[in-house]
């Protein structure tokens, strides 16, 4: 099939993006491998100014823009971040619309990077419903994240990066939300190492990607129950359901406990905070430690913002 997410715009992304954002830490964690039973390869993603992956897929979307131009967008709360680091280096005026549930932490670093902030609904879609009809009726630029292919190419470049492990791997656990990172990366490890199997990783509170892809048809849901609000999809974009075919090559579903139990095994092994859609790989290897017993299996610590109050509630 021909495939929305090109590998040769993704061999373009590296030369473009913010370089803050590229060539970040990728090894083998010991303790956490004898944890777990596997050899675990941890790609880390949040040792950069907005704390997880998608400043990579929003600094290559910026860079086609020209300053002076306008955009709107939706977040729950990082793409936000991204969004308004790349436009605030590129000259770019930013609204970004996020719900009224909202990480706290997140809406202020959003403001901070200089984008305005409209707080609305009571989850991710209800904000991007109406930030759609903000950007009609204002003739404004709606950037949508996984929509815009440019948001899953640049996640690619991570793919790019993990082709080049020393150890051939035996399959990479992803977080995801509406797609552009697993689906992203899938494109470049599909090209570059065929072998290793991408799978996606969603919380059971919020399963529409990976039932969609299951039954063939969208499977939308009037609400969802999770910590991890970076990946809280409830209505799936029917193309970047599409995205997953070819790339995806397995899901799973994982449990609200088990994406505590992987923050505070990130926290204890490898001295990271993370958020629960950034420990959500982690989590698939705690429920399905039989399943890669003795494999070498990368995972992606994607996202590691959080509130005090959440590192206290979750890591301690």
């Amino acid at each position: 099939m021909v495939h929305r997410l090109k590998i040769e715009n993704i061999r373009t992304a590296v030369t473009v993006i913010d370089p803050v954002f590229q060539k970040t830490p990728q090894y083998v964690a010991e303790s956490l491998s004898q944890s777990l039973g596997a050899r675990i390869v941890v790609k880390v993603e949040t040792a950069n100014p907005i704390r997880c992956f998608k400043g990579r897929g929003a600094d290559y979307y910026v860079s086609k823009l020209q300053p002076g131009e306008r955009l709107i967008t939706a977040s729950a709360g990082n793409l936000g971040q991204a969004m308004a680091y790349a436009c605030r280096r590129r000259g770019i005026q930013l609204t970004v619309y996020a719900s009224t549930r909202a990480n706290p932490f997140k809406v202020d670093r959003m403001r901070a990077f200089g984008a305005e902030v409209v707080l609305f609904g009571n989850d991710f879609d209800d904000a991007k419903i109406e930030a759609k009809h903000a950007a009609a009726q204002l003739g404004i630029r709606m950037v949508e994240d996984s929509l815009d292919p440019e948001t899953g190419e640049g996640a690619g470049t991570i793919g790019l990066e993990l082709a080049t492990f020393p150890e051939p791997l035996d399959a990479v656990l992803v977080a995801f939300g509406n797609g552009a990172l697993a689906c992203g990366m899938g494109v470049a490890l599909k090209a570059l190492t065929p072998r290793t199997r991408v799978i996606a990783v969603q919380a059971a509170g919020a399963p529409a990607m990976l039932e969609s892809w299951r039954q063939g048809k969208i499977v939308a849901y009037d609400s969802i129950s999770t910590i991890a609000d970076g990946i809280g999809i409830r209505i799936p974009i029917p193309e970047c359901v599409a995205d997953m075919h070819g790339v995806i090559d397995e899901g799973f579903l994982v449990r609200e406990e088990s994406l505590i139990a992987a923050m505070r095994l990130a926290h204890q092994h490898l001295g990271l905070v993370v958020e629960p859609s950034g420990a959500a790989g982690l989590a698939a290897l705690i429920e399905h430690k039989e399943a890669f017993a003795g494999q070498t299996v990368a995972i992606v610590i994607c996202g590691g913002n959080l509130t005090p109050d959440q590192m206290r509630s979750w890591l301690q």
